[in-house]
């Protein structure tokens, strides 16, 4: 049996399958021909000892009150004469005295019935061997005159079952000897059918591995087994997605090699700048610090870059973005707000958060709580929020809201601010990686809301864009920019138990 292998094979189980039954019920077969052998070979035996039986109770009569038996002469060594089994009869009065043939034959039981004229069979003992044993009782015209007679005559004849074990034996014989020359043939057949059977996945097989690294094309379902046609199809599924993963990492790779080549460019040039100054005797810490500030400036674009993309990456994981619990949408809202107040009080920008624990209580509402990953959702609002602040001039607002439905469909999350703006032609392409709106003069990868869209498209959430201020503008002012997210809110009984995430990034169970 394969089972012993630590691989399993589909040739050998499937074998193991259909040659297990047949092997265990060959025995049960040889039985069974046992058993019928033994049956058949009993009919002929049995039909001649009932022959015997009636021949013999024609010889029974009646001779002045008492049963009488009498065989003509020479009968006794006749009945006798049997090669192959001993032959014993018996013949009782209606008394149940004994009147002729062997003392040692038993009697019928107590319980049988005695029917007159009808042949019966049985299997007894005599002397130690095993008989067959056929009797009938005899009906006796003059009964009424025998003194005491309570029964019918009894005429039993007994054989030995030596003629009868040797034909079941050569019936055995005749059906299990085939047995042995058919059952081997049959395990080859059906070794054979199976290896034919199984030769189209062999096939399948060559074809897949005769191609190339890079040949990622759907397999045709026509040139396999209709029973294979769904793993075929499960096969193609396979390869159609790491076709699309292979094309975004592709894609991965080609746009940060391009969009790291200016900073890469820049740090080279600044780096080489401060190296000629320092070659030509130029010692003014002023210009060696002009040098070296562009260099750091040069470093902090190409680092946020990368963190972009990295970003970038993970919204685009579809198995991290699977693993979903609870997430209190208010509490990251208001410490990614916490985390950007430095850089907005540098650059003179009132930063404010409104919406749940906004008045200082620790305590939220179950109400603003989403099924999510907080990773990806805290990135969403931390490009939110730094789209806002790059994009808004110095005394300028940017406001960071969750509303809550007050009938528990929606979390609405709000991120708004007092700049430019996006014109009306712009707000579909500014989701796009790399796009950034014409006319604008600010420092950017245009990751950041391609990254919010993925990340709002991960978790089932629409994502729109408007002005902060609806109607006219007035002259000297922006209309702004108004994001608002909306997510499906789920119901606390309904939410599953938050899962421990890394440092920074739990959320309350």
């Amino acid at each position: 049996m394969n089972t012993l292998r630590g691989q399993r094979s589909l040739f050998g189980e499937i074998l193991d399958w259909m040659l297990a039954p047949l092997l265990l019920l060959w025995p049960m077969s040889v039985a069974l021909t046992w058993l019928v052998a033994q049956n058949i070979a009993n009919r002929p035996y049995d039909r001649a000892l009932g022959e015997m039986a009636r021949a013999l109770s024609q010889q029974v009569s009646v001779d002045q009150g008492r049963v009488a038996f009498a065989l003509p002469p020479g009968a006794d060594q006749l009945l006798r004469a049997d090669e192959a089994d001993q032959i014993y009869f018996q013949v009782l009065g209606a008394r149940g005295e004994y009147v002729g043939g062997d003392h040692t034959l038993p009697v019928p039981r107590e319980d049988d019935v005695a029917a007159v004229g009808e042949v019966r069979y049985r299997d007894d003992e005599v002397h130690n061997e095993a008989v067959r044993v056929a009797y009938l009782w005899v009906a006796m015209p003059a009964a009424p005159r025998i003194p005491g007679a309570t029964s019918p005559a009894l005429v039993q004849v007994a054989e030995t079952l030596g003629k009868r074990s040797q034909l079941a034996t050569e019936i055995i014989k005749g059906v299990i000897l085939p047995q042995f020359v058919i059952l081997p043939l049959a395990v080859l057949l059906v070794w054979l059918a199976l290896a034919r059977g199984i030769a189209p996945l062999n096939e399948l097989q060559q074809r897949i591995r005769r191609r190339a690294a890079d040949d990622l094309s759907p397999i045709d379902e026509m040139e396999a087994p209709e029973e294979v046609s769904p793993l075929v199809r499960a096969i193609n599924d396979l390869l159609e997605r790491l076709d699309r993963s292979l094309a975004t990492q592709r894609r991965f790779l080609a746009d940060a090699a391009h969009q790291l080549k200016t900073p890469l460019a820049g740090l080279r040039t600044q780096a080489e700048i401060a190296q000629r100054e320092i070659d030509a005797g130029e010692r003014e810490p002023e210009a060696l610090k002009r040098s070296l500030q562009q260099i750091a400036l040069s470093s902090q674009r190409a680092a946020h870059m990368v963190n972009q993309l990295l970003a970038m990456a993970r919204a685009e994981d579809r198995e991290l973005a699977a693993r979903v619990a609870e997430v209190r949408l208010a509490r990251l809202a208001t410490e990614t707000v916490r985390d950007f107040v430095p850089r907005a009080l540098e650059k003179r920008i009132d930063l404010g958060y409104e919406g749940p624990g906004a008045d200082g209580e620790t305590a939220e509402p179950q109400r603003s709580s989403v099924l999510g990953h907080a990773l990806l959702l805290r990135e969403m609002i931390r490009n939110l929020v730094d789209n806002a602040l790059h994009y808004t001039p110095p005394g300028g607002t940017v406001t960071v809201r969750v509303v809550s439905d007050p009938f528990g469909q929606v979390v609405v999350l709000q991120v708004e601010d007092s700049g430019p703006g996006i014109p009306a032609a712009e707000r579909e392409l500014v989701f796009q990686p790399f796009y950034r709106a014409l006319g604008t003069d600010v420092d950017g990868s245009g990751l950041g809301l391609a990254i919010v869209a993925e990340i709002a498209r991960q978790h089932g959430a629409t994502l729109t864009l408007d002005d902060t201020r609806e109607g006219p503008v007035p002259e000297g002012s922006s209309p702004g920019a108004r994001f608002t997210v909306r997510f499906a809110a789920w119901p606390a009984d309904r939410l599953p138990r938050a899962a421990p995430l890394a440092s920074g990034t739990s959320t309350p169970a």
